[in-house]
């Protein structure tokens, strides 16, 4: 059945910084990569050398038929001490800016895409009543610089980030799983191991360690929530008429036998206090999946024989329509899809997947939800946190010794759905 999408509907693809620039070594994360122990199944190295190639993977979207490309600037790089910061670093991301508008790619840049400055963290990270002030001090900076070639921009990746690991550890039938890395379980003393020798590391006292990824408390909540709206006004003062937003990782609950009260309230925990939280905001940015089942004792893991993804995600593409669907009724603001797509060496079970995504898209359309982009995760195969590279979620094949692209079929498959701005 045909599906058409509203003229001006953004057709795109993403990326973050630390995941393909490669050799951001004045993050956190860097530092966490090469502790011992860790967590991490490898580090980041070279990523896909997104830094030094972007102007060649910019051509390749826009040459597959992609109107929209999403990026992050590494905060680390343009602020690597406080307060100083880089004008050859900025002047890098606004030549990224002017090739996506030279080659008709509608920039959304996200200022803050997991990985903080070391600096940061050292000064008690996400849990600090400081850091909402210094991160709308870099959003301001980076507004100065390059706000003019900017078309839409996202505050903070998956804001609810911490709200997520909090309530999956804490209603897990089976061992937690790591951040970016839902289908490799992990001890809790693992865990509290990798966390010790990071605090370490940054020379802060275990429980005032709290780089983003790992801050699943209440005081991180409010942190990351107020730097979120200060990063809004710095943003606004910068460019008025810029659309700004934060993108959310919104969680589609399933209850299972005896799970009702459990997954409303972890509705309640990881979607809606958000997404109540930004009702003012010009759009928010929708980011799923998969669904998680819930019973009477916690989270569910799919059932033998259901099919799986690389990340051990069940296949269950439905998620978007049924997380757009929440978003518009809590937030009651316009929805950009910002995330979505599915880890697989199998490409031909992308594109299915991809189509009945979209397919329920174009039921919230018909239905009269603001929906106005679909973004695809991810651009590039490239580093999956924890998981390293064995996870493939790209359109485009990256060859990890000699950095070659190679567009799967599935890019050449979305690229026409958006030239045709349908199905």
């Amino acid at each position: 059945m045909e599906a058409m999408f509203p003229k001006g509907f953004l057709w795109g693809t993403a990326t973050a910084a630390h995941q393909v620039e490669g050799n951001n070594v004045y993050n956190d994360v860097w530092l966490m990569e090469h502790l011992r122990p860790t967590i991490y199944t490898q580090p980041s190295g070279d990523a896909c050398d997104h830094y030094h190639r972007y102007g060649e993977d910019i051509v390749l979207l826009a040459e597959l038929g992609f109107t929209m490309y999403r990026f992050s600037i590494e905060w680390a790089r343009v602020e690597p001490e406080e307060g100083q910061f880089s004008l050859a670093v900025l002047d890098h991301y606004r030549r990224m800016l002017e090739a996506c508008h030279e080659h008709g790619l509608a920039p959304m840049v996200t200022f803050h895409h997991f990985t903080s400055p070391r600096w940061l963290i050292a000064q008690g990270g996400w849990e600090a009543a400081e850091t909402p002030e210094k991160f709308a001090r870099y959003c301001a900076r980076v507004t100065e610089h390059l706000g003019d070639l900017i078309d839409v921009a996202c505050t903070i990746n998956e804001a609810n980030t911490g709200a997520l690991f909090a309530a999956t550890r804490q209603t897990a039938q089976r061992r937690p799983a790591e951040p970016g890395n839902a289908g490799r379980a992990f001890s809790p003393e693992r865990h509290e191991r990798f966390m010790v020798a990071a605090a370490e590391a940054f020379g802060v006292a275990r429980k005032q360690f709290a780089p983003f990824q790992f801050a699943p408390s209440d005081v991180a909540r409010g942190t990351v929530l107020a730097a979120h709206h200060q990063a809004v006004d710095a943003i606004k003062a910068g460019r008025g008429d810029l659309p700004v937003g934060v993108t959310l990782a919104l969680q589609d609950f399933h209850a299972a036998s005896g799970g009702e009260a459990t997954a409303a309230r972890l509705n309640r925990e990881v979607n809606d206090v958000f997404l109540e939280a930004i009702r003012g905001d010009d759009f928010v940015g929708v980011q799923v999946y998969s669904r998680m089942r819930v019973g009477a004792e916690g989270m569910v893991p799919p059932a033998d024989g259901i099919e799986v993804t690389q990340m051990g995600y069940e296949f269950w593409p439905e998620a978007l329509e049924a997380t757009i669907r929440r978003a518009a009724d809590v937030a009651g603001i316009p929805i950009i899809v910002t995330e979505n797509g599915i880890a697989t060496e199998d490409d031909g079970r992308r594109i299915a997947y991809v189509e009945r995504a979209l397919r329920g898209v174009a039921a919230c359309l018909h239905d009269g939800l603001d929906v106005r982009g679909y973004t695809y995760w991810s651009a590039l195969d490239n580093f999956e946190w924890s998981a390293g590279y064995r996870p493939t979620f790209g359109l485009i094949d990256v060859d990890r010794r000699t950095q070659v692209r190679t567009p799967k079929p599935s890019a050449h498959w979305l690229g026409n759905v958006a030239r045709r701005n349908g199905l």
